[in-house]
């Protein structure tokens, strides 16, 4: 049996995973930010998380973890946000080049894994560069009250669980365009909305 039934790729929190590792799962969060030394390891319920340095371009399909029942992946949207569109010009072409590798990187781990699987993005240039996304959910759908329209483009027979809440309430925050500047202002942002995380895990488990 693998060590790991459940892979997240390019995912610093965690979020993602921790319904899974609660419930007794082998979960694995690779990433960049994490430390190359030193992986941490995190007991959670009857499972675990493990975090471990890994660069998403030079992962091979050896190197993942045979068999696992799910993959998630998270790829930066730095390059393709459509939020940051006033910054494209001067980013250039290789900014976009550098945007998509780290999609396609993650999409091609995804489907050489065989398992159900789920790439998350905002609203961005992948609409046009790759195709249109399978679903879209916003986190107050879920239960986290705020706003940020994300994009879920999945396979394998990967289950979009159904929104908890249709309407929108009206204390719902726009804490993430109101986001004061900061240097860990992005990994807040980008983080998985934990109500999201947990519909996941139920339609999935």
């Amino acid at each position: 049996m693998s060590e790991f039934q459940v892979v997240s790729l390019c995912d610093l929190t965690g979020n993602m995973v921790m319904p899974w590792a609660e419930a007794g799962y082998r979960c694995l969060c690779l990433d960049i930010a994490h430390s190359i030394r030193r992986e941490r390891r995190v007991k959670m319920g009857s499972g675990s998380i493990v975090y471990r340095w890994s660069n998403v371009r030079s992962i091979t399909p050896a190197e993942l973890p045979p068999d696992p029942l799910v993959i998630f992946a998270f790829p930066p949207c730095t390059n393709l946000a459509v939020s940051g569109a006033r910054d494209f010009q001067k980013k250039g072409i290789r900014g976009l080049i550098d945007g998509l590798e780290l999609v396609e990187s993650c999409r091609q781990l995804c489907e050489w894994s065989g398992a159900p699987w789920m790439l998350e993005n905002p609203v961005s240039r992948l609409s046009s560069c790759w195709r249109k996304p399978d679903h879209l959910f916003q986190p107050w759908q879920f239960g986290d009250n705020y706003s940020k329209k994300t994009c879920i483009w999945s396979g394998g027979g990967f289950v979009m669980p159904p929104p908890a809440i249709d309407e929108k309430p009206q204390d719902c925050e726009e804490r993430i365009w109101l986001m004061s500047p900061g240097h860990n202002r992005a990994a807040l942002r980008s983080e998985t909305p934990q109500g999201f995380a947990n519909a996941v895990f139920e339609a999935n488990k």
